[in-house]
């Protein structure tokens, strides 16, 4: 498989976001959640067999369906924000992407959407697992939580994600934790400082 380049994938963003506020909101958080594996990756050497390259285009491409949630007024619809998952997934597929890429964006909300918490939660997607299945989709999906594409954007410790994560289900904290254990928390402060966010503690 090809992976696409940077290049690539900002001309993808470019051509589905509908203004440019959408495009510099979603663009720059997919650069951070990049920059963030990036640093896990760097820290972790049990992760230096990792496909580096599909982890990079994973970051860049995770939430490009958030660009399907903007009204015509350039508003975000809050209220579907779990859709913006399996939107990104159809909309890398519709543009001739493979699955492996797909999956990144299906794969990657929260700590993992599983199909008990669709069902449960009412949640408006089709009842189905949406976990990661490989590594690379684990530390796509575990970089996400240490940034939020908030008014204004922010940068999250590992404790304000997990008191965050909680509201999701009783079980997501613990499951949040595991992976914190696991891969370790990325210096949030330093690269906040570099994008001039605030960092949520």
């Amino acid at each position: 498989m090809q992976v696409p380049t940077d290049d690539e994938i900002r001309a993808l963003h470019a051509e589905h976001a509908p203004t440019r506020e959408a495009f510099d909101l979603v663009h720059t958080h997919c650069r951070i959640v990049c920059e963030l594996a990036e640093r896990v990756i760097d820290a972790n050497p049990s992760l230096q067999l990792l496909d580096v390259d599909l982890v990079r285009a994973g970051c860049l491409l995770h939430d490009i369906g958030v660009y399907r949630l903007f009204d015509g007024s350039g508003r975000l619809d809050h209220t579907q924000y779990v859709r913006h998952g399996v939107l990104g997934h159809e909309l890398l597929a519709e543009a001739g992407m493979p699955e492996v890429l797909c999956r990144f964006c299906s794969c990657h909300t929260g700590v993992g959407i599983t199909e008990h918490d669709v069902r449960s939660q009412s949640l408006p997607i089709p009842p189905d697992d949406y976990l990661p299945d490989t590594l690379e989709e684990e530390v796509v999906m575990y970089a996400d939580k240490f940034h939020s594409k908030a008014d204004p954007p922010v940068f999250l410790t590992a404790g304000a994600y997990t008191r965050k994560v909680g509201r999701f289900g009783a079980d997501k904290p613990a499951l949040f934790q595991q992976m914190v254990d696991r891969f370790g928390e990325p210096p949030v402060e330093e690269i906040a400082a570099g994008y001039g966010h605030t960092v949520r503690r």
